[in-house]
């Protein structure tokens, strides 16, 4: 039996599911990065380190909720915060006291929220910052980085993925946007010789999380040349909030973003974001004219801000966070776990595969034709190589096989590691790899 009618086997019920969801979604899909050949699993519950698939398959999770999930799922903190509040009710559709502590936590964590304002998602998140960069700003122009994602919104989506056309984007909409080489000197050359930017945007440890790494001192000169240009720095912390150290990658290098876009872990799981930043700049959404200043103030409204659900997860996440135990946790374990995948390359002696990241976040690149040793960081290639993970003839099959091994790294090629992953957790996983990498090598995939 080959790799697929094996794996169509094993996951018979997913791609029942499927097939159906063909008939449902466009592209039988809710998200795109779910996608996947011939089909994506379908779960049906997860606990701590590992989920059960459709067929109850159990696989050991690096998805872990795209990122969000630090704590592991079903964190017993976080369960028992939503059952007292769904007891009180999930929507009274006005002010409480949750939001408060909520701010409370995000203020008390992150360098510059001195206002916090909550949104439903990550993508309003970056759609709020950059309006009210335009807004406090009088300037028209954003400056993003080739392959930084910052959501799907019109604001945001050209430059994050170099093969995307723009489809239903007018050119007004991509004029507003100026997407660099995340280099310092064509930002320097670009503040230098324009008066009309309002901010830079960034994933502030490169493209994709870091699967496109930035040099280590590149956010430092990059907001002393923001600050000399008087210019605003976004940080778009949306995946490494929380996760990076308590108060996320600005922190860990010693910067203050004037504002910064959070979701995933600051709602603990749920649905929910946030932008914060200096109050001079969030003044522009207060409800007084005066308040707001001369050009007036910006009208965010949104059924589900702060809804109680989120708010009562995001402070047991955050309360947890504050300690600084389950970040280090995962980072502990990320670090060890990155050394025992390339320790598992390096006895095989594959060249042209690397596991490479920081702390909790890793990432695969596989491309057998390339000279690459394990535990190197692949600069040399192309953006869209980089974030493809190397070569699609071999990283399909090796998702494939790591699912049937029993673990399940995020679009094949990513790995979150929460605190729930333990020791034990990754010795079965580097056990794991080894065992997809034998199964690919009886394939005649790999030599």
């Amino acid at each position: 039996m080959n790799l697929e009618a094996t794996y169509r086997a094993r996951f018979a019920r997913s791609a029942q599911h499927a097939a159906e969801a063909q008939r449902r979604f466009p592209g039988g899909v809710t998200h795109d990065g779910r996608s996947a050949v011939p089909f994506p699993l379908f779960i049906e519950r997860a606990v701590g380190a590992f989920k059960y698939d459709a067929d109850e398959n159990r696989l050991i999770d690096y998805w872990c909720g795209h990122g969000a999930l630090l704590l592991g799922h079903g964190h017993p903190a976080i369960l028992a915060a939503l059952r007292q509040q769904i007891d009180l009710g999930t929507h009274a559709g006005g002010e409480h006291a949750l939001a408060l502590r909520w701010a409370e936590l995000v203020q008390q964590l992150v360098p510059g929220a001195e206002r916090v304002r909550f949104t439903s998602s990550g993508t309003e998140a970056t759609m709020l910052a950059m309006r009210l960069a335009r807004a406090f700003t009088q300037r028209p122009l954003i400056v993003r980085f080739q392959g930084h994602f910052h959501g799907w919104h019109d604001g945001a989506a050209p430059g994050a993925d170099p093969t995307d056309p723009g489809a239903g984007l007018t050119a007004e909409q991509l004029a507003s946007l100026l997407t660099l080489p995340p280099e310092l000197e064509a930002v320097a050359t670009t503040l230098a010789q324009r008066n009309d930017v309002a901010a830079v945007i960034l994933e502030p440890t490169g493209a994709s999380y870091g699967t496109v790494p930035l040099p280590p001192n590149f956010l430092r000169e990059l907001r002393a040349l923001t600050a000399a240009h008087e210019v605003l720095l976004i940080c778009d912390e949306i995946v490494t909030g929380f996760r990076v150290s308590p108060g996320g990658a600005q922190a860990q290098a010693g910067i203050t973003g004037d504002l910064i876009c959070l979701a995933k872990i600051v709602a603990g799981g749920l649905a929910g974001g946030a932008v914060a930043g200096r109050e001079v700049i969030m003044r522009r959404l207060a409800m007084g004219a005066a308040e707001a200043g001369a050009q007036g103030r910006i009208r965010h409204q949104g059924t589900y801000n702060a809804n109680p659900l989120a708010a009562a997860a995001g402070v047991a996440c955050l309360e947890l966070v504050a300690t600084g135990e389950p970040g280090a946790t995962a980072a502990e374990r990320g670090q060890a776990l990155q050394h025992a995948l390339n320790q598992v390359l390096q006895a095989r002696k594959l060249h042209g595969f690397s596991v490479y990241g920081e702390g909790s976040i890793l990432h695969l690149f596989a491309d057998p034709a390339c000279e690459l040793e394990p535990g190197t960081v692949p600069h040399q290639f192309p953006l869209a190589r980089l974030k493809a993970g190397g070569d699609p003839a071999i990283t399909t099959p090796l998702r494939m096989a790591l699912q049937l091994a029993g673990v399940d790294l995020m679009r094949g090629r990513s790995a979150f590691v929460s605190a729930a992953h333990s020791s034990a957790t990754i010795a079965a996983t580097a056990a794991a790899f080894d065992d997809a990498l034998a199964l690919l090598e009886r394939a005649g995939l790999l030599k």
